[in-house]
């Protein structure tokens, strides 16, 4: 019966005069079984098999229970070994507790972490078997895991770990930890639940980048398209995280399309889930188990969202589809095989690759071992790096039989997007696989030129490059660079219903690079730019496959017969090889890079009018803000450029050509010694500036061969 009524007086704080044999048996009880601080702590459960360190503590006064402080006799810091720190009086105790332990403790919930002085991990054993216990250093216990940390920055950190995963329950804590907050973000009227740090892939398993809108717009209008070919398609999301581009598919494209999420991470899974219900949408679990709860007035099967949570490599093998979207955190070589193997014919393969310090040339080892490719920083190295890329796609294509085109090869903020439409069969495969191809560099004067085809060794690779620097330059020049995608980036239909599909979205982002795009495909500025062009509205090939428009001939065509089909099919790929022939050059010159010192170049748009008038096909590229894309060799760039550009020193002159004499024909191939070369000017009378006239014609040709 005492000891019941003790453990009642104890529960209810009252001061009751108990026997000192009694209260000593009892507390050499308290020893034997896990120590309760205070009413707060709950008993150690089965969940929870262990009880908590006595370093973590709510108030400094349950810390000083611990020592026992009494006035006249000497008491041991309970956090500190024997030999650390002596017994001593309770006010010595008392600072040494508050001003060591308690000041420079770890909060979280209402607990404190303090320092701890133990032996609480043991040692390896030694090389004679016996284990015993090390005298560690200052040192945290955790409250969520129980770890054992020593420096106070790196506790810290590790409670934010744990909160941003959601891990905030501790097994010590009475009251259930309130879930993380989140955060509601909307984006192209789908609304999505975030973690605050979602913005930090390495810390987080819901990454959400909000820069990455325009990326998922470009996505999000190829799939589009593909919806208005055929329906329904099966589209994936093999990497899912909160679910932001699955949720756009569905909710606009609606019974267009069945979208699949998928995430190997259980905490991403639950809130793919938690996105879908907040966006009304029914949830398909594991492709087995059906959720029938169902939030809102939704449709039968077009508002229905598969979660899976499987590997991706594991999902893109059990099952075929028609849209497959690859976004690791990196690069996505990995799963290339796995897209390539069940994809459907004429379906498209998305993926977007981040690791852009390798393929930017950052780190040239790591693109060697990731893509098999020798790239080096080059003024295009975007456009470079796009190519490695396709390069990379079309090898695990054709080990699945299949070969590709490219649609859209986009180099964006922080990321190299790539879209290409898959051909079945092993003709398209070998087409495929003999545009990738080496590059010959010049690291003089960046030239390049793509290694011609065939296997025969030739005896001077340098003759293929258009600039003579070999022959006025000691040692080697040039560098071979690749394998690399040698084709087309661009399919200028696939692009101007992308650009449809945009503006009936409302998708103002994408909008403007898409006609940048446009231009590109098509080697024109933006002046000559018009969305609709006469033969679009009745024809649209691609890959040598007739898609449906407004033509309702070719529809009939279609539908009839088997035989009128293929010669349809025939006939829209003869056109389309006769189109491949005015594809837009490969690769750009940056108009500051190639500027001539001490002259004031022409403004982009203005250069862009001279080359076109010189009779080349120019553009501008997304790649360089400053780049001019043009099938002009770099001779006949620098010809043009010297030619409309002023001198800094006349400050009067008017932009305009600079009036050499001896007239250059500019397009007729002139080389670059040819063009240089100007005669002696002759001295103008009646001139003011004919002194310096005839002085700046006179060291201009020395000057520029200089540079």
């Amino acid at each position: 019966d005492g000891l019941v009524v003790s453990e009642k007086v104890k529960s209810n704080n009252v001061d009751v005069k108990i026997p000192k044999s009694e209260l000593e048996a009892e507390e050499k009880g308290a020893e034997e079984r896990p120590r309760e601080s205070d009413s707060n702590i709950l008993d150690v459960s089965s969940d929870y098999p262990r009880d908590k360190h006595i370093s973590i503590q709510r108030h400094l006064a349950d810390l000083e229970k611990l020592a026992d402080l009494r006035e006249d006799e000497r008491k041991p810091c309970p956090l500190c070994p024997e030999e650390k720190f002596k017994a001593c009086y309770s006010h010595k105790l008392h600072r040494h507790l508050q001003n060591l332990h308690w000041k420079v403790s770890v909060e979280f919930e209402g607990y404190r972490m303090c320092i701890c002085h133990l032996s609480c991990r043991p040692v390896k054993p030694n090389l004679v078997g016996d284990q015993t216990l090390s005298k560690m250093g200052a040192h945290y216990h955790c409250i969520i895991c129980s770890a054992t940390i020593v420096r106070r920055t790196d506790m810290i950190g590790h409670i934010n770990r744990h909160v941003n995963k959601g891990e905030t329950e501790s097994r010590f804590i009475t009251v259930r930890a309130p879930k993380p907050s989140y955060e509601v973000v909307k984006e192209s009227a789908t609304d999505v639940q975030v973690l605050p740090n979602h913005s930090t892939p390495q810390k987080t398993d819901s990454y959400f980048n909000p820069k990455m809108k325009l990326n998922r717009q470009l996505i999000f209008c190829a799939l589009a398209v593909l919806a208005g070919e055929r329906k329904p398609i099966e589209c994936l999301d093999a990497f899912g995280a909160t679910g932001i581009m699955g949720l756009q598919w569905a909710k606009h494209l609606r019974s267009s399309v069945k979208v699949t999420i998928n995430d190997c991470n259980e905490n991403s899974v639950t809130m793919i889930k938690e996105n879908c219900h907040l966006n009304k949408m029914k949830v398909k679990l594991n492709i087995k188990e059906e959720d029938d709860e169902t939030v809102g007035n939704g449709e039968e099967n077009s508002d229905t969202i598969e979660v899976t949570k499987m590997d991706a490599n594991v999902v893109m093998h059990l099952r075929s589809f028609d849209f497959i979207h690859l976004d690791p955190f990196g690069t996505s070589v990995n799963y290339l095989d796995s897209a390539f193997r069940n994809v459907r014919n004429l379906g498209i393969v998305s993926l977007t690759s981040t690791d852009i310090s390798s393929l930017y040339a950052k780190a040239q080892h790591v693109a060697l071992r990731h893509y098999g490719c020798n790239i080096v920083r080059t003024e295009y190295y975007k456009e470079l790096a796009a190519r490695t890329v396709i390069a990379a796609v079309t090898r695990a294509a054709a080990r699945c039989n299949k070969g590709i085109e490219v649609l859209l090869a986009v180099a964006l903020e922080h990321s190299v997007l790539v879209v290409v439409r898959v051909l079945r069969g092993p003709t398209p495969a070998d087409d495929s696989a003999k545009k990738v191809r080496y590059l010959i560099h010049c690291q003089w004067c960046e030239e390049r030129v793509f290694q011609k085809e065939g296997n025969m060794v030739e005896e001077n690779p340098y003759q293929q490059l258009p600039c003579d620097c070999h022959g006025s330059m000691p040692g080697k020049t040039a560098v071979l660079l690749g394998p690399l995608w040698s084709g087309p980036l661009f399919n200028t239909g696939f692009l101007r219903r992308m650009l449809l599909e945009a503006v009936q979205y409302g998708l103002d982002e994408a909008q403007p690079l898409l006609k940048t795009l446009v231009c590109e495909a098509e080697c024109t500025t933006l002046k000559h730019f018009s969305t609709h062009s006469p033969g679009d509205e009745n024809k649209q090939e691609e890959c040598g496959v007739y898609i449906r428009t407004s033509n309702t001939y070719a529809e009939s065509c279609l539908v009839h017969g088997k035989r009128k089909s293929e010669e349809v099919l025939r006939g829209a790929a003869k056109r389309q090889r006769a189109e491949h022939s005015a594809e837009h050059p490969p690769f750009y010159y940056n108009l500051h890079r190639h500027s001539i010192k001490g002259m004031n170049m022409p403004k982009l748009n203005k250069f862009l009018n001279y080359l076109s008038e010189a009779g080349y096909r120019v553009s501008r590229t997304h790649f360089d803000p400053m780049g001019v894309r043009t099938n002009a060799p770099l001779a006949q760039f620098k010809t043009v450029l010297m030619k409309y550009s002023a001198p800094t020193y006349v400050g009067a002159q008017a932009e305009g050509p600079v009036h050499l004499p001896g007239e250059i024909q500019v397009g007729e191939g002139v080389p670059a010694a040819a063009a240089i070369k100007v005669e002696e000017a002759e001295l103008v009378e009646d001139d003011k500036s004919g002194v310096a006239a005839a002085t700046f014609t006179q060291s201009y040709p020395t000057r520029c061969a200089a540079d």
